[in-house]
């Protein structure tokens, strides 16, 4: 998990965050195992009510529209926003053309510069990267 601030957003803010996580999770028109788990463990840390908690989950079957979900957030909440929707994209493996016009079109609403999908996603690739590489030496612990 994350080490991260999003629980010290505004509740409103960590809804809207929650909100587009859950678009993000139907721009391809596929939901995977990996994409799944990693909106449960971003909705974890956004610490929300059972009641919003609900909410966000019907969000998953009927998405909200982007314009409705960049529309509550300020510029933190926009960032971590967009970091993690580069997370969910690249939860399956690949981000399509879909996946990127929508980060692009995230990072363009909140004034970010122009290879901040990029760098994200470089981000992304060498956590999990990172990630793999411990696999590899926990698997090397055995005798």
């Amino acid at each position: 998990m994350l080490p991260d601030i999003i629980h010290k957003l505004p509740r409103d803010e960590r809804f809207a965050y929650a909100r587009l996580l859950a678009f993000m999770t139907r721009v391809d028109n596929e939901l995977s195992v990996a994409e799944m788990a990693m909106f449960e463990q971003r909705l974890g840390n956004a610490l929300l009510s059972p009641k919003q908690r609900e909410m966000i989950r019907l969000a998953l079957k009927t998405p909200p529209t982007l314009e409705s979900c960049l529309e509550g957030m300020g510029e933190e909440a926009g960032r971590l926003a967009l970091r993690d929707s580069v997370l969910m994209a690249a939860a399956d493996g690949t981000v399509d053309e879909d996946e990127r016009e929508t980060l692009e079109e995230i990072a363009a609403h909140f004034g970010l510069v122009d290879d901040a999908v990029d760098r994200l996603l470089q981000w992304t690739i060498e956590g999990y990267n990172w990630m793999d590489s411990g696999f590899e030496l926990l698997n090397g612990l055995s005798e």
